[in-house]
């Protein structure tokens, strides 16, 4: 047989010949496995986290600035089928009048102001209870802070608004959106690269407050100090597009179907463990023009340790 003849049967037996078809030349695109997460708290060990806000208001070429920094100490029990999570801030403080900036040659910086909010968050210790799944379940012992309140505001002095920032109901609904709107949907599921989920979240912004739906994208994995961890990104919907995904509209009405505000934009990226839970970091910077000023909200959360509780 000819050398032609011999190539020819050669490729024959490998294509036409074969039961079936060869594996493609160019390698395909695989796409990364399923990330799940499931609700894993750390027991027996105190998570430090720092929490920072910073919120810039601009209106008519004036700006201010405020930044309030906090360190929160959170413990995870085991209790009735599910955890209690208990947070104290040992440390907080506000500065108001911004960052440094140059002010006729010279520099001007922000000065820290003292507050009753302080003294309250240094007294109580805010207590969830959470399902086994890390759904929020109830706040327990709501009425903890606004005695606290009472307890550091000087006889004779009123706080209405204090009041009603520190109320049951409000500290509750307040506690709940915030979980919700990190957790909701994250725990006991399988997720895939560029799956979203979505929480509706609210913004207070002086007298009044913004509402907006949070779309987190599932970007993958990262290796982090405490383990492989889940990366999502973050941005805002000020509106539900014609083809909302019923997910998408379900987080909507299970919110009360909130009226969003137009306008409000914002991204950032969260980071959560995959094995035990730790929630690593979270920045996310909203900017919205409220009444003819453009509010720039930017906060940020990092865990800076988990050590073991002293007996």
């Amino acid at each position: 047989m000819r050398p032609g003849l011999l190539l020819s049967c050669l490729m024959l037996s490998t294509t036409a010949a074969c039961r079936r078809a060869p594996p493609p030349m160019v390698p395909t695109a695989t796409r990364p496995p399923p990330v799940r997460l499931d609700f894993q708290p750390p027991v027996d060990r105190v998570l430090t986290e720092t929490v920072r806000a910073v919120s810039t208001v601009e209106r008519g070429g004036a700006s201010a600035h405020e930044e309030a920094e906090l360190t929160t100490e959170t413990r995870f029990t085991p209790s009735e089928g599910g955890w209690l999570l208990a947070q104290v801030v040992p440390r907080s403080r506000l500065v108001r009048g911004g960052p440094a900036v140059s002010v006729d040659g010279g520099t001007a910086v922000g000065s820290e102001v003292d507050t009753y909010v302080d003294d309250v968050l240094a007294r109580f210790t805010l207590r969830v209870k959470l399902a086994a799944d890390g759904t929020f379940v109830k706040l327990e012992a709501p009425e903890s802070a606004l005695e606290a309140l009472h307890q550091v505001l000087p006889p004779g002095v009123s706080a209405p608004e204090l009041e009603r920032f520190f109320s049951p109901e409000a500290l509750e609904t307040r506690t709940r959106r915030e979980w919700e709107a990190r957790y909701s949907g994250l725990f006991r599921r399988n997720l895939t690269e560029g799956q979203r989920i979505w929480a509706v979240d609210v913004l207070p912004v002086g007298e009044t407050q913004v509402a907006y739906v949070l779309e987190r994208t599932v970007q993958g994995t990262r290796d982090t100090e405490y383990g492989d961890a889940l990366v999502l990104s973050l941005r805002c919907l000020d509106a539900l597009p014609a083809d909302a995904p019923e997910e998408l509209t379900d987080a909507w009405t299970t919110a009360g179907r909130p009226q969003l505000t137009p306008g409000v934009t914002c991204g950032g990226e969260q980071v959560v463990t995959r094995g035990r839970f730790i929630p690593v970091s979270r920045e996310l910077t909203v900017k919205a023009t409220v009444a003819g000023a453009l509010w720039t909200v930017t906060t940020e959360s990092r865990a800076k340790g988990l050590q073991e509780e002293a007996r």
